[in-house]
């Protein structure tokens, strides 16, 4: 069964104003929960980046430096911004028709110095058998040298799909792939991607960008795992397995 199951990322930019604070855009998940819909054979995994909501929390409390005493408001602050939007998200597929249930990964994953080592999946794949469609997303966790930190949502895509050995893996963001002086690159590999001129975010992002983005899909690709990121326009064509005029990372 494992092998059938699809993770799909949606970007942080594209169900966000990621310049904003904390603004939802709830016509972009109308849309993309209503693709999702006309796919109910699907066995879909759906991750969703924080963007406007949860990032700017995670920074004005310096999460991603530690987290003691003189900072710890800033989990339930970042975790609440986070969760509001995963709510919205599964609101917008539920309404939709879409059997969906939000999974915080505060409660189930750990991290040490800012990279997630577990994750509980045993959940998630009975969820996934049941029709189910768990959406998870980017995150605050505990950590065993920070003491808490910042998981992004591309982590947790590495993870699962290591974990559970996923059949596809789709990262929906606001641009049209990987762009490189302007052009989308069909194709990265850790040899091709030392020639690239890859640029980070603009807005605000504790989770490493674009640059973030690559290192953690080259690290799935490691593992035999492709990744297909293309514009969210192009959802559908990737869930039907259609060229999505995007970049594949692969091994």
């Amino acid at each position: 069964m494992n092998r059938e199951i699809t993770l799909l990322k949606l970007g942080g930019s594209v169900v966000t104003d990621k310049g904003g604070s904390g603004a939802i855009d709830h016509a972009r998940l109308a849309e993309i929960a209503g693709v999702i819909a006309q796919r109910p054979e699907q066995r879909l995994i759906i991750v969703h980046g924080a963007g406007s909501c949860g990032h700017p929390e995670a920074k004005h409390y310096r999460i991603q430096d530690g987290v003691g005493p003189e900072n710890r408001a800033g989990v339930a602050v970042t975790h609440e911004a986070v969760a509001a939007l995963n709510r919205a998200v599964v609101a917008a597929l539920r309404a939709n028709g879409v059997d969906a249930v939000g999974i915080h990964p505060l409660a189930g994953c750990h991290a040490d110095n800012g990279q997630l080592i577990s994750c509980e999946c045993i959940s998630i794949t009975q969820l996934v058998r049941l029709g189910i469609t768990p959406v998870l997303h980017g995150d605050v966790v505990t950590d065993m040298s920070r003491g808490a930190c910042i998981i992004s949502g591309d982590q947790i895509i590495r993870y699962l799909a290591v974990a559970l050995r996923a059949g596809r893996v789709g990262l929906a963001t606001d641009v049209a792939g990987v762009l490189d002086g302007g052009a989308v690159v069909p194709a990265i590999t850790r040899d091709t991607v030392r020639h690239l001129s890859i640029g980070c975010s603009e807005n605000t992002d504790v989770t490493g960008g674009m640059k973030g983005k690559i290192n953690e899909l080259l690290a799935l690709a490691d593992e035999g795992i492709e990744s297909h990121i293309f514009h969210i326009s192009r959802t559908a064509d990737f869930l039907d397995g259609k060229d999505h005029s995007g970049t594949i990372v692969r091994r």
